[in-house]
């Protein structure tokens, strides 16, 4: 018993648990089939035989915040728990190469397991972020050897995450490279607490140009990873080949999945594409998302409480405590939980609303006319909240002051005389002109109170070239822009805004206007964009609404 697990009980507000006694077994050393070793810590819980065992990989410490939060408090109620090293990190063997020998050292992981006199057959999976994207490297592979899967926060595949809309999300790569530099060079703790704080010398960095030297102007150091992903941008790639991307795959998974994410998550998009992987697949994975975060304390402690149910329920064949349907989704401005068969719900129906010449947003169709604005790299439109690693700047904020820029247009509705909930994808078209023929597009949906004030609902960004986006005769391009998704109620009384910019800094890498390479591109050229009324974006209304 300690101090320390009974505080995180008390603090996550978790079922009691059924012993307090657990023995740690550090640095268990892992064969791999290359001859790579991995290490392992194990948490015993005593006098509760035949437990199932709960498996984490992780690159971030056997003793980082995730690992001291979670080993002892599941091993308390009555799993072995097993923290592993990935390839590279926290004294294993081998180079720390992201995602690339996730899938066989995943496997050699639990071959380990199995061997072990107090394995009693059953292996579960647990964790976020990266520790999500294990399970899902390995799973396929796996078959009924895993129990049950909970990633969290998480994606089988980084490639369209890393470069979402043809853009480099800058601000996120940069963060967590740091934070990996860091873990190199000093205990997983500080890294933890830097990410939480947020690190001022990376971020201080992402103003710099070229690209190629943020991270030893971030980090102290090249790092050859972060060289790579300036480089790898196409699609096709062969660096993003089937040892490091596993959506093609993921259907393969057999063990019972709890996919679990937040509405304001950077990896939210990729998350529910491997939902729809599964879905059309045939199987049947349950969904959690609410109003987080990628970093949220919140967050992961609604996962422990949900995992907890879930490993019960398929260790013991009881499944009549999970929940009544396997979607649950939290509906912002309700501030309520719902369920549903699947996502997106049933019964939706798309509802289209166009920018107006005086400024409104409306669902009648305008005549064709267009707003004007210039975007100017030295001096990019900046990033307010959003799917944000960054847990200080990120999710729904005031938009006042980004609002206020000559660089952003927004388009009001008139007041709701009803309730609006809009649940499902969001996605918009916008029709432009530029100068340059290299620009981006950012959309954002807001949600305008009473008193004026404008608040994120989602957003998405598009890059554009002359080969990507090609101009039509009179010189314009149609874009779609995929937003995040949402699932969010507009009361009576509030007004829905569109806005419309031409990036968002340094969550995305500045356009510079010039077409130069992602990596060596120096030169800052304005553009200006004509945005056509002939633009829309697309809400997925549910009924009676």
């Amino acid at each position: 018993m300690t101090l320390q697990s009974r505080a995180v009980e008390r603090i996550l507000h978790l079922p009691p648990a059924v012993t307090r006694s657990v023995a740690v077994i550090r640095g268990q050393r892992i064969p791999t089939p290359d001859g790579v070793e991995l290490l392992a810590d194990v948490y015993r819980p005593r006098r509760v035989p035949g437990a199932p065992t709960i498996l984490m990989r992780t690159p971030y410490g056997r003793r980082g915040l995730v690992s001291r939060l979670i080993c002892r408090t599941f091993a308390e109620r009555g799993y072995n728990v097993v923290v592993a090293t990935c390839r590279g990190t926290d004294g294993a063997g081998g180079v720390f190469d992201p995602f690339l020998d996730d899938r066989k050292d995943g496997l050699a992981t639990l071959d380990w397991v199995e061997e072990q006199t107090w394995h009693n057959g059953k292996v579960l999976m647990f964790g976020p972020s990266y520790l999500g994207y294990v399970q899902l490297a390995l799973a396929p592979d796996a078959g009924d050897r895993i129990t049950a899967l909970v990633p969290m926060i998480t994606t089988s595949g980084f490639r369209d995450n890393w470069y979402y809309g043809g853009a480099f999300e800058l601000a996120g790569l940069l963060a967590w490279t740091a934070r990996m530099v860091t873990l190199e060079r000093s205990n997983p703790l500080k890294a933890d607490v830097l990410e939480l704080l947020g690190d001022k010398r990376a971020r201080r960095a992402m103003t710099h140009l070229p690209l190629a030297e943020l991270d030893k102007l971030g980090t102290g150091r090249q790092v050859d990873w972060f060289q790579r992903w300036l480089v790898t941008e196409q699609p096709g790639d062969p660096y993003w080949g089937p040892d490091r991307e596993h959506r093609d795959r993921i259907g393969q998974i057999t063990a019972p999945t709890l996919l679990f994410g937040g509405w304001h998550d950077v990896l939210l998009l990729g998350q529910l594409d491997d939902y729809a992987a599964m879905r059309a697949a045939g199987r049947n994975p349950y969904l959690t998302v609410g109003p987080w975060l990628h970093v949220s304390f919140e967050m992961f402690a609604e996962a422990v409480r949900e995992s907890l149910v879930w490993f019960r329920a398929q260790v013991t064949g009881d499944h009549t405590p999970v929940r009544d349907q396997p979607v649950r989704l939290y509906l912002q401005g309700a501030e309520q939980w719902r369920e549903y068969p699947e996502w997106p719900p049933p019964g939706t129906a798309p509802q289209t609303w166009y920018p107006q010449p005086d400024r409104r947003l409306a669902t009648t169709p305008p005549g064709d006319g267009a707003d004007r604005f210039r975007y100017d790299p030295a001096d990019p439109t900046p990033t307010v909240g959003g799917p944000l690693l960054d847990p200080k700047t990120g999710g729904r904020t005031d938009n006042a002051e980004l609002e206020a820029r000559p660089d952003v247009l927004t388009y009001t509705s008139t007041m709701l005389r009803e309730p609006l909930d809009v649940i499902g994808p969001v996605s918009a078209t916008i029709q432009l002109r530029t100068s340059t023929g290299y620009a981006d597009v950012f959309v954002r949906l807001c949600d305008v109170d009473p008193d004026g004030r404008s608040v994120n609902v989602c957003d998405g960004l598009q890059r554009i070239t002359p080969e990507t986006f090609p101009a039509d005769a009179d010189e314009t391009h149609t874009v779609p822009v995929r937003l995040w998704p949402t699932a969010y109620r507009f009361r009576p009384g509030h007004r829905l805004r569109l806005q419309i910019s031409g990036g968002s800094f340094p969550r995305f890498a500045r356009n510079t206007g010039t077409g130069e390479p992602l990596g060596s591109a120096t030169r800052l050229v304005p553009t200006d964009h004509e945005i056509r009324h002939l633009s829309s974006i697309t809400l997925p209304v549910q009924p009676g609404t």
